[in-house]
């Protein structure tokens, strides 16, 4: 009969300690990143309930795309960073912000295209999941400018999700869709599932409000409990301006982007061009 309770050997004592206690700080990111998760989930459920819970399917996609801008920001925070982190991350996304937002989708109206409309929803999770690897692997160039981590090569998984869900607000402000609508919306959405994938840098705002005029610190702060009241109690109709606004701010982005390209290439340029020589003093 086997000893429940064996003999206590001094020996075991090393093997019992092989595994290091892990902090508090390294799980405390991770378990944001868990919880943005949970929403996108909980939104894929919510869409395949009915379109009478499509509101809240959208309003936990936003939530998932809160805790993600938090947990990496938390991490730097707490100096809990880690290898893991980062994969539990990109997974956690890949869910929240590709197959949830597809699904999304096809339940409020890909579906009345059957074979096209679904065909369309696994591009754009394709997209987001090929957005996120090319990302994973972009982090560790050492060849890129610092310059550069101010912008994203094409859209990023959460705005992407986001922008994606445009004909959903469309519906839930209560705009009337015409006949045959549903084709645009396909077409839209493999719009955004191309410019996840795309080359098109778009501003990413990493420094912006890193530092803070003294003079600007009070009405910021007025200004952004103003725009988390409205996001509360007119939810879609932010959502919808924020989106549009987005859009059409990509071309300015690029623009920027190019402005600092070419004023990079010429400071590389001038490095490199041969110093005059010095003329030799008379004797």
């Amino acid at each position: 009969m086997t000893d429940l309770f064996p003999p206590y050997n001094p020996g075991d004592e090393p093997r019992r300690r092989r595994f290091k206690p892990v902090p508090m700080r390294v799980l405390l990111p991770n378990l944001v990143t868990l919880l943005s998760l949970c929403s996108g989930l909980t939104a894929m459920r919510l869409a395949i309930e009915g379109d009478d819970k499509l509101d809240r399917a959208v309003i936990f996609i936003l939530i998932a795309a809160v805790l993600d801008g938090l947990d990496g920001r938390l991490a730097r925070l707490l100096k809990g960073t880690s290898r893991f982190g980062a994969e539990l991350d990109s997974l956690a996304d890949f869910v929240s912000f590709g197959v949830a937002p597809a699904m999304i989708l096809y339940t409020y109206s890909l579906h009345n295209l059957p074979s096209f409309g679904w065909l369309v929803s696994l591009a754009f999770a394709m997209a987001c999941a090929l957005r996120l690897a090319r990302f994973n692997v972009m982090i560790d160039d050492p060849m890129r400018p610092d310059w550069q981590k101010n912008f994203f090569v094409g859209i990023p998984a959460p705005a992407g999700a986001l922008a994606g869900l445009l004909p959903v607000y469309i519906h839930l402000v209560g705009i009337e869709r015409p006949a045959g609508f549903v084709v645009l919306e396909a077409i839209y959405a493999l719009f955004v599932a191309l410019m996840m994938v795309s080359r098109i840098p778009t501003y990413a705002g990493k420094t912006l409000g890193s530092r803070v005029p003294r003079e600007w610190a009070i009405p910021l702060l007025l200004a952004i409990a103003l725009f988390v009241t409205l996001l509360f109690i007119h939810t879609f109709q932010v959502l919808l301006v924020i989106t549009l606004v987005y859009l059409g701010l990509i071309p300015l982005g690029v623009s920027k982007y190019r402005a600092r390209e070419r004023q990079d290439a010429k400071a590389k340029l001038a490095a490199q061009a041969p110093t005059p020589a010095e003329p030799a003093g008379e004797i």
